[in-house]
């Protein structure tokens, strides 16, 4: 296949959560391939940094602070693209935190704010930037979901399984409106993937890392970098026939079942 498949020069991508993790991945990714860039992160540092590292690579990147949660900013966010950019053609909805409390004791309060988080503030994402796409007539929008979009994962994950599940309603749904107009709406669901929020989790139940591993066929955790592939293929013209698709990123735990054997390779790699 030829490479201008994946080439994104003259292409402009906005990445939330650029600060750090699958985020900073995707938004360095993109940049390699010719795209420039919009980047928000509430991390100013952090996200100044992918911005420069982006410019490093030739491409235009600028970076605005701001939370994603809210239409107010996110409004914001989308003027200062039309001030300096004039168009979008991907969208990488990354950021987003959860919220671990058991079902019996998580407050109303606590729940509408996970919504608030992951798929208010994405959906306002995806409508300013498909409003843009659909006027140009063609686009790409990329959600970040979980396997808990899809699967149950139990310890206090009620509130963040049920708006992971509604990420991927909605991007099945934006799909099916939009795709016959130009703009592609996919969603990639990971598995565990370390940042520092997980580090923390692990950091304070040692046996956490091996439950995790237990499940993942592949015999590691994910890497931010795991999903540089993915972001470059849904930005380009090499999946201009993918949409409203869900991607496991996930070394195989979706596929295995819960009693499965895993075959890791040793240390001498047999």
């Amino acid at each position: 296949m030829s490479k201008s498949r994946f080439d994104l020069t003259g292409r402009v991508a906005i990445v939330t959560g650029a600060a750090s993790g699958m985020g900073r991945a995707s938004a360095l990714a993109l940049a390699e391939h010719g795209a420039d860039l919009l980047l928000a992160d509430l991390n100013s540092a952090g996200l100044e940094q992918t911005a420069e590292d982006a410019r490093d690579l030739g491409r235009r990147a600028i970076a605005v602070p701001c939370t994603v949660s809210r239409p107010e900013p996110i409004r914001e966010l989308f003027a200062h693209l039309d001030r300096e950019f004039g168009q979008v053609d991907f969208l990488a909805n990354i950021a987003g935190e959860g919220q671990l409390a058991p079902p019996e004791e998580i407050t109303l309060e606590q729940v509408q704010q996970e919504f608030q988080n992951l798929v208010f503030g994405r959906f306002c994402m995806c409508q300013e930037a498909g409003r843009r796409m659909l006027a140009a007539g063609r686009g790409s929008i990329l959600n970040i979901g979980s396997l808990a979009s899809i699967t149950s994962l139990g310890r206090g994950h009620i509130a963040y399984s049920m708006a992971m599940g509604a990420v991927v309603q909605m991007t099945r749904e934006l799909s099916t409106e939009w795709s016959g107009h130009g703009v592609r709406v996919n969603a990639i669901l990971p598995a565990q993937v370390v940042n520092p929020s997980l580090e923390q989790r692990m950091a304070a139940d040692p046996q956490l890392a091996n439950q995790w591993l237990s499940g993942i066929p592949a015999g590691r955790l994910g890497r931010p970098t795991d999903i540089q592939g993915l972001a470059v293929l849904l930005a380009s013209d090499a999946s201009a026939w993918i949409t409203g698709a869900l991607i496991p990123m996930d070394g195989g735990n979706l596929a295995a079942n819960a009693g499965a054997t895993m075959r890791h390779r040793t240390r001498d790699g047999s």
